[in-house]
């Protein structure tokens, strides 16, 4: 039975259907399984090492190694399947949260709900920006038009026709004007629609082509690409080197096994396999964390960018302000003077309306949606509810018959309604048009004369003054039922004007401070009048609030590409600016070389979010097509959140940052420590067992103890920083080699002191314990690239403590339990050894904080 359109399924019904069909889903719609990320992270070059070690063990007869060994392999693999499961369970969340919503009339009330409960029978409610959940049929709607690219390949949108009389059979193919058939998965980009569902999940067209929809795949960003390269570079190094070792002890002592045992563990040592743990881990993390911050990251690589930011393009309405409209001025024209009347509103006073308000009232309201969800629409209506009710004036009898939308070359829409229902003869029954938009708009539709114009446009700008935003609302009358083409073809008359006032979130200032403080330009983009514009800049602490910082959008269009790149390098207001007129600003600024960040929300707004290096798209208000487009989509529509965000960002790289670089500083030491002695004819010093162990230290630590370091003190006070710089270049790369050559000769020296007056099983045990203390103190050096290691000691964060005590228990296990240190071919370790071992590998951190210490007095001293 088909469900009535007027009241949707019942929510019994509803339940019972999907239990029955399933959710609506297309096929490819989930993450990885476990026993996927166990069979990647077996094809990683580490675990092939550690396999190729147990099994020289066990050829050698060692059989105890072997076992070890393999041992070893699997709690690295059990340590890498939680990381891997942590990313899964972050890129799962992420999933679900940009997964589409559908609005749906359930029991005869709209309801927005998952996507993936759309049921067969569902009554859709489409909207323009909308992206379809199920395939469906139209059984009512305006000017609707479809994106059915996505299908056909057909970038020419489609218009759809509703469906009547007969059932319904859909066409074999999609694409094609006048069809009543919607498909999941296409794009509305103009009109609204009631629509009956008729597949969901896999029977719709796009289950059936097996496409998969909704996914979030990790891109591969600049800072993989060079990253890997620099993991080629080592590991192509560590090869060859492990090479000629193999050859020069094979060839000096004729162990050949021995030899490529050492070998395999100096291609260990030299191998920086976490470099790939790291850049999936943090990210997929640092993405789950901005949703916390209700900011949902649609692509991962946007984080990379998201802190390197230097230009942020924000709308005025529902992001600086709290898109809570409330008419707080009116403004008629007197038939008898040319001077208008204005009215101001205090809606807590218990006063009426004069009479001359009304009709500027009631054609409001009939310029408005029935049910509206336009904050500024609900706004009419409930300065109707206020001040009209029980009045004439509201005509909840009265019929819509015709809609005139927007468009670019006019501002305005309008509703004509047929005041008599029942009327049999349309040609000789009346109908009300009215009409509401941009001033300037409505004056044209009216055909004002000079005089006229001139004191509408000084009530404007009394309004705009105040921060207001200025609707105009006009009226006509029309008999006849052939529409004219156009709302221009009505002959209009002008009613007056509404001063909307939207209140400034509160804590705008204060975020706009920060991204003062970070050296991000803020510009703020409205399509309102340039005073109210500056109004709202000014409350706002937005620099620059003259008037030749603002960017006017009825100029914009007669400058050149050069002239608008000139202008934006000052502006930071643009006004009048329509949705088409972003992709331009947009392609300036980043001809100016500069990193962009836009926010939008409407569907002209998608392709300005597509050019921008980072496209926020709302959340709350936006459409579907926008959030399509866009990287990341705020939410809760605020501009804080977005500060929020670049702060998480600069967090999040820095971090990177800081894991990468202890990385590279830990595998200096150890690369040293299994070369050197081999080449100086000392006893080997590290065993594969002995590096396995390591990287049970270093695995969490580069990818749990960085990822949970809070942001450092300074992070909202440097400059955006080059997202061309590499991530090793320079500096940060100079630091980590130092630290780790550091390390490497604290850890040389306690090898060759100790074997002085310590047997070989204690003087490793020495130099080893040397090595893990000094992998600890590189830990708590490196979380913060400012702070000295005592107050990295008291930032709290709690899991490094954790990784230090797993990792000191584990080495008082290894040296003291006698069946672990025979494995390891340790030898106990006198308390005092044990202590001078743990002072000499802090020692070797020293470097590190010297050089803080004098950067952190370098950038203290005064100024000359």
């Amino acid at each position: 039975m088909a469900t009535d359109p007027a009241l949707g399924l019942s929510a019994g019904e509803a339940i019972r259907r999907l239990a029955e069909q399933g959710p609506n889903v297309l096929p490819g719609e989930q993450g990885r399984r476990w026993r996927d990320i166990a069979r990647e992270t077996l094809r990683e070059p580490m675990f092939a090492l550690l396999i190729a070690a147990g099994t020289l063990y066990l050829v050698l007869g060692d059989v105890r190694e072997g076992a070890v060994m393999f041992a070893m392999v699997v709690l690295v693999l059990a340590l890498t399947l939680y990381q891997e499961g942590r990313t899964e369970n972050a890129l799962a969340a992420l999933r679900r949260l940009s997964a589409p919503t559908a609005q749906v009339l359930r029991d005869g009330v709209q309801h927005r709900i998952a996507g993936r409960d759309v049921v067969q029978g569902d009554i859709l409610v489409l909207h323009e920006g909308d992206r379809i959940a199920a395939d469906a049929v139209l059984v009512s709607g305006t000017e609707l038009q479809v994106d059915e690219s996505l299908l056909t390949g057909e970038s020419v949108p489609v218009s759809k026709t509703p469906s009547v009389g007969t059932p319904y059979a859909p066409p074999p193919r999609p694409g094609g004007d006048g069809l009543a058939q919607l498909y999941c998965g296409t794009l509305c980009i103009r009109g609204h629609g009631i629509a009956r569902v008729n597949a969901t999940g896999a029977r719709s067209e796009m289950g059936r082509i097996g496409s998969a929809l909704g996914t979030l795949r990790l891109e591969v960003s600049p800072l993989k690409k060079q990253t890997a390269r620099l993991v080629q570079v080592l590991a192509s190094m560590g090869l060859l080197a492990s090479a000629i070792l193999v050859v020069i002890l094979g060839l000096s002592n004729g162990n050949w096994m021995a030899a490529l045992l050492a070998g395999i563990a100096l291609t260990m040592s030299l191998l920086p396999e976490e470099f790939s743990v790291v850049l999936a881990v943090l990210p997929a993390l640092g993405a789950w964390r901005l949703s916390r911050q209700q900011v949902l990251t649609r692509r991962i690589a946007a984080i990379e960018t998201l802190g390197a930011t230097s230009v942020l393009c924000a709308d005025k309405t529902g992001t600086l302000t709290e898109n809570r409209m409330t008419a707080a001025a009116l403004y008629v024209p007197l038939a008898s003077d040319t001077l208008g009347q204005t009215l101001a509103l205090d809606h807590s006073a218990p006063v009426s309306l004069p009479e001359a308000f009304h009709a500027l009232v009631e054609y409001a309201i009939l310029a408005s949606e029935a049910a509206p969800q336009d904050p500024m629409e609900q706004a009419f209506h409930h300065l109707g509810k206020r001040f009209l009710q029980g009045s004439p004036h509201l005509h909840r009898d009265w019929k819509l018959v015709r809609e005139y939308g927007l468009t670019p070359g006019l501002r305005a829409m309008s509703h004509v309604w047929r005041a008599n229902p029942d009327a049999a003869n349309l040609r000789t029954e009346p109908h009300c048009v009215a009409a509401k938009g941009s001033p300037e708009a409505i004056v044209d539709l009216c055909h004002l004369d000079a005089n006229a114009r001139g004191e509408v446009e000084r009530a404007v700008q009394t309004m705009a003054a105040r921060g207001l935003r200025v609707l105009g609302v006009a009226r006509a009358h029309f008999l006849g039922a052939e529409w004219p083409a156009q709302a221009h073809d009505f002959a209009f008359q002008f009613v007056g004007l509404v001063g909307l006032a939207d209140p400034l979130r509160p804590e705008i200032p204060a975020a706009m401070a920060q991204c003062h403080s970070a050296g991000i330009r803020v510009i703020m983009i409205t399509g309102d009048f340039p005073a109210t514009a500056q109004a709202i800049a000014r409350a706002a602490h937005i620099d620059g609030s003259h008037d030749a910082d603002i960017l006017n959008g009825d100029r914009l269009g007669t400058q050149s590409d050069h002239q608008l790149q000139q202008r934006l390098q000052t502006a930071r207001i643009c006004a009048r600016i329509s949705p088409d007129q972003k992709l331009r600003i947009v392609q300036a600024l980043k001809a100016n070389g500069e990193i962009v960040a836009m926010t939008g929300d409407g569907v002209n707004d998608a392709p300005a979010l597509k050019a921008a290096h980072v496209g926020i798209a709302m959340g709350g208000r936006g459409t579907d097509v926008a959030r399509e487009a866009a990287s990341l989509v705020l939410l809760d529509d605020n501009f804080a959140s977005i500060v929020r965000a670049v702060r998480l960002g600069r967090r999040i790289f820095d971090n990177l940052r800081k894991s990468m670089s202890y990385i590279l500083a830990m595998h200096v030491p150890i690369a040293g420590a299994a070369l050197l002695p081999a080449l100086l004819g000392w006893p080997a010093m590290l065993f594969p067992l002995h590096i396995a162990f390591l990287e049970l230290v270093i695995d969490p630590a580069c990818s749990m103890v960085f990822e949970n370091e809070p942001s450092e003190a300074d992070v909202m006070r440097r400059p955006p920083r080059d997202p061309k710089a590499p991530l090793f270049g320079g500096t940060t790369l100079a630091l980590a080699l130092v630290q780790g050559f550091g390390m490497l000769l604290a850890v040389i020296g306690a090898y060759a002191w100790s074997m002085q007056w310590l047997d070989e099983p204690g003087a490793r045990t020495f130099a080893f314990t040397t090595l893990v203390m000094g992998n600890m103190a590189l830990i708590h050096s490196n979380r913060s690239q400012t702070a000295s290691l005592w107050d990295c000691l008291r930032v709290p964060n709690r899991t490094p403590w954790l990784v230090t005590a797993a990792t000191l228990s584990l080495l008082g296990l290894v040296v003291y339990q006698p069946y672990l240190a025979g494995l390891f071919y340790f030898a106990p370790l006198q308390a005092v050894h044990a202590l001078g071992a743990s002072a000499l590998g802090f020692s070797g951190a020293l470097w590190f904080e010297a050089i803080k210490g004098v950067s952190r007095r370098a950038n203290n001293a005064p100024q000359a």
